[in-house]
């Protein structure tokens, strides 16, 4: 698929973040996005939902499967590290791109991330503004520059 098909259709984001306040930033810098009119986000407050969601499991059985998955790290019940290694073990999810987007800088969790093999690492800006530009960027970057495997059913 191309990148002017994937324009075409519907993206499905899958955000996993728990604190409500950036998840509404990111809804927001999102939603102003260039490609505001394709996208679908859908959101989860923790890892454990976020594996319920991806496993299309109760109460998520009709769930959408994602283009991408944004994933913040330090979450109650599973950490985003777990969470990303249950789908990069999971075959049918083992291609979805998994950008993790965090207020961490820890070496520790960077190098975690790409040991289990997230498509990239991005530290959450503390003002708004550079908020908005870094989510900016990576909707730019995934849905404008490169090409995303196709979505597949759980």
């Amino acid at each position: 698929m191309n990148n002017s098909e994937h324009n075409n259709n519907n993206i499905d984001i899958l955000l996993v973040e728990d604190n409500p306040a950036d998840a509404r930033l990111t809804f927001e810098a999102l939603k102003d996005g260039k490609l505001a009119n394709y996208k679908n986000i859908h959101h989860v407050s923790d890892g454990e939902r976020a594996i319920k969601y991806l496993s299309q499991e109760a109460p998520f059985e009709d769930a959408v499967m994602p283009n991408l998955v944004l994933l913040d790290i330090n979450m109650p019940k599973v950490n985003g590290i777990e969470v990303l290694k249950f789908i990069r073990g999971n075959k049918m999810l083992e291609t979805l791109p998994v950008v993790m987007l965090t207020t961490s800088q820890s070496e520790e969790d960077i190098v975690k991330s790409y040991t289990f093999h997230a498509n990239c690492y991005v530290s959450k800006p503390v003002d708004f503004q550079s908020f908005v530009q870094v989510v900016s960027k990576i909707e730019q970057f995934w849905f404008s520059v490169v090409h995303l495997p196709p979505s597949t059913e759980a």
